[in-house]
């Protein structure tokens, strides 16, 4: 079958959707419930799906077969049929997945709460095995910038290169926070950024309501911590997290609100996230708005 240019453009979208979504490992046809499997069965597994990939039974000598088809895909993309076999990955061994209940959340309300001092609270978050997105996340994305500031910038959840790196707003949209910083005097030095939820949820999907009311324990004992004189939410989502605002962020972004802090109000405001303004360029001037405004106050304090 004859493939055109614009067949194999398809293709390369097709291959950066899965890459953007998360997906880097090939699934089999049936679904495994990966939680549910004891040590001895995830081990079995494995050395089956190994033997399936090594047909041969000299595991030092090379398949002729598979050589020839990784240099045919190699040579052209296009003609490639049939995709390697791969293993699933599956929850981190002695770890099994909870039922987000009232208990889990209390539980990371008591956990938040005895942490003194950042460090303490990152602990915490490593220790703490209440929340399933840690099962499927790469690293924990505790904080980035100065602990010390009177900024601070909260999003929502970490992205692809967040959790491969470690650190919030890294990819894409972090390099346009920086720009962003940049136009008013300051940089990373002179803000803190943090997300409500910690981990990445798979494929970037929205964190539900459950993981988000496990997680906010943690950063609001994070904001309390910090200390910030302003408090700036990027995106409608951690604002209504932790304002409890319902309004879109169209109608919210730009007015100054207050967020009660420990024995005194911070000045808080939302603000469009840096990912929505890679989609829709035009709205960066009223994020410029927000900028000055931001600036304007902390010239104030």
């Amino acid at each position: 079958m004859h493939q055109t240019p614009q067949d194999l453009r398809q293709i390369e979208a097709l291959l950066d959707f899965y890459m953007d979504s998360g997906v880097d490992c090939f699934l089999g046809d049936d679904p495994v419930d990966w939680f549910e499997l004891t040590n001895e069965q995830l081990r079995q597994r494995q050395q089956a799906q190994s033997v399936q990939a090594l047909p041969h039974a000299n595991r030092g000598q090379p398949d002729p077969g598979s050589q020839r088809a990784q240099q045919s895909f190699a040579a052209n993309p296009a003609q490639a049929r049939t995709p390697p076999p791969a293993v699933a990955r599956p929850a981190p061994a002695g770890q099994a997945a909870v039922i987000p209940d009232k208990e889990i959340v209390s539980a990371a309300r008591d956990l938040a709460a005895s942490a003194a001092t950042l460090d303490d609270l990152r602990a915490c978050l490593e220790a703490f095995d209440g929340c399933n997105l840690k099962l499927t996340a790469k690293k924990l994305v505790f904080s980035d910038g100065n602990p010390s500031a009177k900024l601070m910038f909260v999003g929502e959840a970490p992205g692809r290169d967040e959790d491969l790196q470690g650190k919030p707003f890294v990819g894409r949209s972090g390099q346009l926070l920086d720009r962003m910083l940049e136009a008013i005097g300051l940089d990373r030095s002179s803000a803190y950024i943090a997300n409500v939820v910690p981990w990445r949820p798979p494929g970037n999907r929205t964190p539900t309501p459950q993981e988000t009311e496990i997680c906010k324990p943690f950063i609001t004992r994070q904001i309390e911590l910090v200390n910030p004189d302003v408090l700036v939410f990027l995106g409608a989502a951690s604002a209504k997290t932790l304002l409890g605002v319902q309004d879109g962020i169209r109608k919210m972004r730009g007015r100054w609100m207050t967020y009660p802090g420990q024995g005194r109000e911070i000045a808080a405001i939302a603000t469009y996230h840096p990912a929505y303004l890679l989609r829709s360029p035009l709205e960066k001037r009223l994020s410029w708005r927000d900028f000055l405004s931001i600036h304007a106050k902390l010239s104030d304090r």
